[in-house]
């Protein structure tokens, strides 16, 4: 599938293969375990946080929880110039637990898938990496199902990673977050957008027309006509308002798939940094917006939460009566280099402001209700247990856009990835 321009953004085309770089120096390096990945040098998860390469930040929004994961892993499978990007989108009563989860498996599973390959390391070229990012993801999807005590039912995450090898880009996506290139724009004298994954939205024709021949159901609601959703066949639930995601086990049979589109980008020298972030920053910011403002922050390391920042200002300037999504950003800069303050990166090395390194499965339990009930990740029925719960909130999501593309080159969602959990009815047989 390829992207359409829109905006005045450059699109990408997915590639199959090429870029290749020559050989790069291959350590002898064992993946680590899950328990250790807290103590992996260069691999940053906190909430605030650089690497040599790259910035990030992230910050709950006015939703309940946040739902929002990030990663940077700097020397990813031994490589010296191997860096493993990523952002993880929760949505669901235990939406944040799923985001976590896949943060923390899913590089485990691409090394592995990679490793698996019959080329040496990771030297490989782009049609290998579609294969091992293939079958990463779904061993990672299959890892939540067979989870003892993670419920990911109704429950999932997006997905958009890229892994920078040399001068090439590998990059694999579910969901709605986003990854965009700022690339040097000779003619204009300034930075250009453009982006490097599509939006798999469920109005996204192909995704659509898959989704309705597994006999799922795509529509909007009458309050908020912009935003398709997924839909069981017998139920009006549970309103996805993606068409692929890791978790929502609940729609897997009905076209909603964990299968991600794979792209490659080979680097140029007008190609600068990345901005990988989630939805929250792309409904209220265009491509261009975002490259500009990374481009004109004072200070690399700074970058990330400079995005965040201006994302959250542009929603209560655009949406005052909205509730503000979870914002999350790494920004990734090509050319390895950070500015002066890189001297001080070691000290926030391995940190996670909310002390989340791995996803504790006990947290489902503890978590639950403050989920149902502040998230906003499900919309109820009236008269319903949970529209009572939630009488009191101190705003409604609002709905309503100026304009749509059914590529998603713009986000337009201002509201939550589900409406309500399944109301599976004695009538109704769930198969």
């Amino acid at each position: 599938m390829g992207n359409c321009a829109a905006r005045g953004d450059t699109a990408v085309t997915a590639a199959g293969a090429g870029g290749e770089d020559g050989k790069r120096r291959r350590g002898r390096w064992k993946a680590p375990r899950e328990d250790q990945l807290g103590t992996v040098p260069g691999r940053i998860f906190s909430n605030d946080g650089r690497s040599r390469t790259a910035s990030v930040f992230t910050q709950q929004g006015r939703k309940g929880i946040n739902q929002d994961a990030m990663l940077i892993w700097d020397g990813f499978g031994g490589e010296e110039d191997g860096v493993l990007c990523g952002v993880f989108d929760g949505h669901g009563p235990h939406g944040h637990l799923v985001a976590r989860r896949v943060r923390d498996s899913l590089p485990l599973r691409l090394m592995s898938a990679a490793r698996a390959s019959p080329k040496t390391g990771l030297d490989m070229p782009a049609t290998a990496w579609r294969k091992a990012f293939t079958r990463a993801y779904k061993a990672m999807d299959k890892d939540l199902r067979s989870h003892p005590s993670l419920d990911s039912f109704c429950s999932g995450s997006t997905a958009v990673t890229v892994l920078k090898l040399g001068s090439d880009l590998y990059m694999a996506n579910i969901g709605d977050s986003r990854a965009v290139l700022g690339s040097r724009d000779a003619a204009a004298g300034g930075m250009a957008a453009v982006q490097l994954t599509v939006d798999l939205k469920p109005d996204v024709p192909s995704e659509a027309e898959r989704i309705k021949k597994c006999r799922g159901r795509v529509f909007a609601l009458q309050d908020e006509p912009e935003v398709p959703r997924v839909w069981l066949p017998f139920d009006d639930a549970p309103g996805l308002a993606m068409a692929r995601a890791f978790g929502d086990f609940c729609l897997k049979d009905y076209g909603v798939i964990s299968v991600p589109e794979f792209f490659h980008w080979p680097l140029t020298d007008k190609d600068q940094f990345v901005i990988l972030a989630s939805d929250g920053v792309w409904d209220v910011l265009s491509n261009q917006e975002a490259v500009d403002i990374v481009s004109s922050s004072p200070s690399r390391s700074k970058a990330a939460r400079t995005l965040v920042e201006a994302a959250n200002r542009e929603w209560k300037t655009k949406y005052p009566t909205s509730r503000t999504d979870d914002c999350a950003v790494v920004c990734l800069y090509l050319d390895g280099k950070m500015d002066h303050e890189r001297d001080s990166t070691a000290s926030m090395d391995n940190i996670s402001i909310e002390d989340d390194s791995v996803a504790d499965p006990n947290e489902v339990q503890e978590q639950q209700e403050p989920a149902l009930t502040r998230n906003f990740t499900v919309r109820t029925v009236p008269g319903s247990a949970q529209e009572k719960a939630l009488a009191g909130a101190d705003a409604k999501i609002s709905g309503g856009a100026d304009d749509h593309n059914w590529s998603g080159l713009d986000g337009v969602t201002r509201v939550n990835s589900l409406v309500q959990l399944p109301r599976f009815s004695e009538e109704k047989a769930v198969s």
